[in-house]
């Protein structure tokens, strides 16, 4: 497939120009989407450790950024409920809810703070967690326990990479677009691939800070994984995966 200098157009500046020029939906005044998906009534929710209880992370940042690397093996010791709190926390944690919950300040950057990622979790080996698929509530600080699957290992090699089977869990944000092309239209794919990195790094340092090791992975297989985390793959989709699990030597 041939690159073409339109392709690389929305990696540069001067798009900012064509928002400018035209109606978003946030200019007709058009209500925004939720910042969080809804889930059902009924769904059973677990309690995560909150944030000023957590007594894990406490690595310096100087040490985190030193040590961090891309780490592929892992052994099949679980992490614990209290080491995926933090993880979920560092990555998409919510510091302050404003405009009657339309607009989140959260532990990562986000254009517009229009945040437009949901974070799945498929969990191999957690303590205390039935191993299937899981979504991350970044309001209630909680877990959403969507479906058990005792052959998750399985399809964590099909869907992510080989590497991944043994994981403990493995992180898979799907993007909801409208959420920041609300705001910013036609520019929106360049803002939600940074947010994405914004994101994934967080991981990465959180991870060190810890112990753990992680892997970000872009060559997933996007089928396979948005019918996983059963999701429609047009209007919320996969766009990044890590995998992470303690660090095999």
């Amino acid at each position: 497939m041939k690159i073409t200098e339109h392709d690389r157009e929305f990696l540069k500046a001067n798009i900012w120009r064509e928002w400018e020029a035209i109606e978003t939906d946030q200019k007709k005044q058009i209500p925004p989407p939720p910042a969080q998906k809804p889930f059902p009534q009924d769904a059973t929710l677990i309690d995560l450790v909150k944030p000023e209880e957590l007594k894990v992370g406490k690595m310096p940042v100087i040490e985190a950024i030193t040590h961090r690397k891309s780490r592929r093996q892992y052994t099949a010791e679980p992490i614990t409920i209290e080491e995926l709190s933090f993880l979920l926390w560092s990555t998409q944690g919510v510091h302050e809810v404003l405009y009657d919950g339309v607009v989140t300040l959260r532990t990562v950057p986000s254009a517009g703070a229009r945040h437009p990622f949901e974070t799945y979790l498929l969990v191999n080996h957690v303590v205390g967690l039935q191993a299937g698929v899981y979504r991350y509530l970044s309001f209630e600080h909680k877990l959403c326990f969507l479906y058990p699957d005792p052959k998750i290992g399985q399809k964590i090699a099909l869907a992510c990479d080989n590497f991944a089977r043994n994981s403990a869990v493995v992180f898979v944000w799907a993007a909801i677009p409208y959420r920041t092309e609300w705001r910013y239209g036609v520019i929106s794919p360049k803002l939600i691939a940074q947010d994405s990195g914004h994101v994934c790094q967080n991981l990465y340092l959180a991870c060190e800070a810890i112990g753990v090791g992680t892997c970000a992975v872009g060559a997933y297989n996007q089928k396979e994984m948005d019918k996983i985390i059963g999701v429609d793959g047009e209007d919320e989709f996969t766009v990044y995966t890590a995998p992470v699990g303690k660090i095999r030597e």
